[in-house]
This record gives structure tokens, sequence and C-alpha cells, in this order.
């Protein structure tokens, strides 16, 4: 069995971030998401990765490098334009051949892996296996209808009146024969090659399709608050580590400060996670946050929130439910009364107390 991992997507809804990074490498409790994804394939028992990459493609090579940390042997293959998941099976239809796989979209984070569903597959042998989740609005998502043994009926991509709360989980198991139905299938109205489209063909066609419904925890990070909740998850299993240099200060709970870090004169209640080269400074950070490499906060409050690399913050009361980008700057400014001075990149999203 082979994996297919799709991290070419360009992140609009975490935009401005991923107008300078790719989406799949946002971090959460410090480690980019795709790679909570390949490890678990990895230990899943897969080993033939094929990643496909877009615009971000340096980024992400850059990143993973030949997967030999993770176990995995890596090859990239480039999508020129993101047209659809089935475009993504397309383009790989040489890497792929003739073997099973499992194909992980690299932005979804799963909660206790893919190993139980990947033998499940290599057991059971249907044609294809997807995974489910139920959602208070499926309109969001592509939706399923099962049997009662769980086989798939029919699929429809973000309906405006589904028929049933089951949504499509970014994680699917297909023999050779989805390449067939994804040759059968037009671009939808959105001029993609739907992922729902190919699998309704292997459906018509007579062929079983299977379902598993996720009972653990599933999230597609594609916007800051499903961030946060994914880092706030990840933060909550973590074991306190104090490896780096703490003066005058007082850690409370479950908190990892990594050896470079500083902290002085600070109160940090956990879960909390503190990067090599971050420096705390008389300072405040809360449950559920997790501060990237060579950032600096002094004097200020943070809780709840992710904190890029090279971030600095100073001066600032209070940050909560917040996504702090790569080398940003937050600053107080005491001496302007009733105004706000931004400086603001595009797609941004500010909420100021007025």
């Amino acid at each position: 069995m082979k994996a297919l991992v799709l991290a070419g997507g360009s992140g609009s809804r975490l935009r401005p971030i991923t107008h300078t990074s790719a989406k799949q490498l946002v971090p959460v409790a410090n480690k980019p998401v795709l790679f909570f994804g390949l490890e678990s394939i990895a230990e899943a028992g897969v080993r033939e990765v094929g990643i496909i990459v877009g615009d971000r493609a340096a980024e992400i090579e850059s990143a993973v490098g030949d997967g030999s940390r993770f176990g995995l042997d890596v090859t990239y293959l480039p999508q020129e334009a993101p047209l659809g998941l089935a475009h993504a099976v397309h383009i790989a239809r040489d890497y792929l051949g003739d073997d099973d796989f499992v194909m992980y979209l690299g932005d979804n984070f799963i909660v206790g892996g893919i190993r139980a569903l990947v033998r499940r597959f290599q057991t059971e042998r249907p044609d294809a296996q997807i995974m489910l989740a139920r959602v208070s609005d499926p309109r969001a998502f592509g939706v399923v209808e099962v049997d009662g043994h769980g086989r798939v009926i029919a699929l429809e991509e973000k309906p405006e009146r589904p028929k049933s709360d089951l949504a499509l989980v970014g994680v699917y198991l297909f023999t050779a024969r989805v390449h067939e139905a994804v040759r059968r299938i037009k671009p939808s109205g959105r001029g993609e090659l739907e992922i729902t489209d190919a699998i309704q063909e292997l459906v018509d066609a007579g062929c079983r399709v299977d379902s598993v419904v996720v009972s653990g925890y599933w999230k597609d990070t594609g916007n800051v608050a499903d961030m946060l909740e994914v880092n706030r998850l990840v933060l909550d299993g973590i074991e306190a580590d104090c490896s780096g240099e703490v003066h005058s200060s007082e850690l409370i709970g479950r908190v990892v400060i990594e050896r470079g870090a500083t902290v002085t004169g600070s109160r940090i209640v956990g879960p909390v996670v503190v990067a090599a080269g971050s420096r705390i400074r008389d300072s405040y950070i809360g449950p559920f946050t997790s501060i990237d490499s060579d950032c600096a906060v002094t004097d200020s409050e943070v809780e709840y929130s992710i904190v890029l690399r090279g971030a600095s913050i100073v001066g600032v009361r209070r940050i909560e439910r917040s996504l702090i980008g790569r080398e940003v700057e937050v600053v107080s400014t005491p001496g302007m009364l009733r105004s706000h001075r931004l400086v603001l990149g595009d797609h941004s999203k500010v909420q100021v107390v007025s």
C-alpha cells in the first residue's frame, strides 16, 4: 500500500498567514499539522508516500525532505493548480500504479491515527473505504448517505439541503478501481474534479464502498478557530518538561520550556509550550498557548493562542484566541488614546474593544 498526501491547497481560510506559508505547515503545539498526518501514515505501516504540492512546493519539500525522519520514502508530485481531490488522484496515477493507497488531506488532524482503518481495509477488501464524522452543519462538507450496514449509497459535495449529517473526513482508502472512476467524471460547477463524484461513480458501477464513522476527534484545520482547538487538544496531552532557563518565575501545571528558551519574572499556567530561543519576561502565559521558536513576549498577557516563529509581543494587556504570524510585532501605544494604529495584510481580521 502507498499513501497520497495532499499539500497543495491555497489555504484561503487562513489568510493572511497562508500568503507567506503553506497551510499544512502552520504549527499546533509547535509542530506542523502535516507532520501529524505523516506520523500517522508511518505508524499504520505505509512507507511509500507521494505528496501533492502546489505553489508552496519548496517550503513543503524543505520541511519534509526525503521523509526519512518519519520512516517514509517521499516522492513529490506537482499540481499546477488546486483542481480538486480527484484531480490529485489523476496526476498521481503513474506513481500509484495498481497499488492500494490511502489518500490523506495534509491539513486534517485525527486523534488515534489511521492504523485500525488501514487494517480493516486490508482485511475486508472493499473497493473503497471512507471515514465519516457527524457534523452540525453538513453544508460545508461532502455529505454521505449510508445503509444500515455502513455501505455508501450516495454522496454530494457541499449540498444546500443535506440528506444526512455524515460528512467526509479527509482520509480515504482505495483500490486501483478508483482510477477508472476518476477518468469518467467531469469537472463540477466549481471547476474541480470532485472525489465525491469519483466515489459515486464507484457506487453506481456496483463497487463496494464501505464507511467508518469516526468515534474520536477529527478536525479540518482550515480556519483559525479549528487551529486553536487542535492546538488545545495536543497541548492537553503534554508532560511538563523544563529544560530551559527559568528565573524568578512561577510555572503551574504542564509547562514545557525547551532548552534554549528563557523565562524571567513571569507566571505560566499550563498546558503551555515555549520553544527554543524564545524569551518570556514579566508576562503571563495562560493555558493552551504555544509559543514557537525565537519569539519575545515582554510585559504582556497571552492565553489560548498560537504564536509563530520570531513574533514579538510587548506591553500588551491581553491577547487571547489569537493566531500571531511569523515575525509579527504587537506593541502597545499608551500615548495614543482612543485610537488604533494598524498595519494589516490582505484578508486580515482584527477585533478591537471600542
